[in-house]
């Protein structure tokens, strides 16, 4: 393929990303920034382990949001099929939460926000499929959250006070389903990926567009950037949100 005609191919892909896969936003959608560095390593041609620390913001870039750190363990169990397992433990901001008398005027209780602590642990299966240099993946994992209970400050607008007040422990499972497509231009070290994501619990909890590009150097440094987009279902008070993604892997 000729260099202008690659160029051209890029551009109209991006355009169409842009304005045919992605919802049309809304103003009270909310923004923020995912930022990773991961560490991996092959063991054999089967075996594979890695480890990765993220940090995400959100009240458009102003407030931090999560610090999390995990691990996983992969094994291809074919050529085109892999199985991995991980944890990873997640330091939350849990935003404040405000109640109202029955009039819908008056203030009732307040929690302000605090950090608290999830552990997760998931267990995947990822196939694959190259078409030429297009490479089309189906992630399904199942991944189960526990949160521990926690004793919090609340203020009481009747009483005037403070009071401790007891967030209990919850356990959650969800399971998030990935479609992927990534491109492999020849003698270019940029490789653009697009991908669709389902969290589904009893319902369809979230939906999540990615967008962007990965670049690599001597194949042992990967940098990606992207463009995510999250819509949240209709029972849940999370606001869509929109977050640029920064990562970067080091594989030895």
């Amino acid at each position: 393929m000729a260099r202008r005609e690659r160029k051209q191919l890029i551009a109209c892909l991006l355009v169409f990303l842009c304005t045919v896969c992605f919802p049309t936003s809304s103003l009270a959608d909310d923004g923020g920034l995912v930022a990773s560095v991961e560490a991996s390593h092959k063991f054999s041609k089967e075996v594979s382990a890695g480890a990765e620390l993220e940090f995400r913001s959100r009240n458009n870039f102003r407030t931090a949001d999560r610090v999390s750190l995990g691990a996983d363990v992969s094994y291809k169990l074919l050529p085109w099929l892999k199985a991995s397992g991980g944890y990873a433990l997640l330091i939350d901001n849990n935003p404040e939460k405000l109640t109202y008398q029955d009039d819908g005027v008056s203030y009732n209780n307040w929690r302000p926000s605090y950090w608290g602590v999830r552990h997760r642990f998931n267990v995947t299966l990822t196939g694959s499929h190259k078409i030429h240099r297009v490479e089309l993946s189906l992630r399904e994992r199942w991944q189960y959250t526990y949160r521990p209970s926690k004793i919090t400050d609340n203020f009481d607008f009747d009483e005037a006070e403070w009071e401790d007040h007891e967030v209990r422990g919850k356990g959650k499972n969800v399971l998030r389903s990935r479609l992927q497509l990534e491109w492999d231009i020849p003698k270019c070290k940029f490789d653009p990926f697009a991908s669709v994501e389902f969290h589904t619990t009893r319902e369809l909890e979230k939906t999540r567009f990615i967008a962007g590009v990965g670049y690599g150097v001597k194949k042992k440094h990967n940098f990606k950037l992207y463009y995510r987009y999250q819509i949240t279902g209709s029972s849940s008070d999370e606001p869509n949100i929109h977050m640029l993604g920064m990562g970067y892997t080091y594989k030895f």
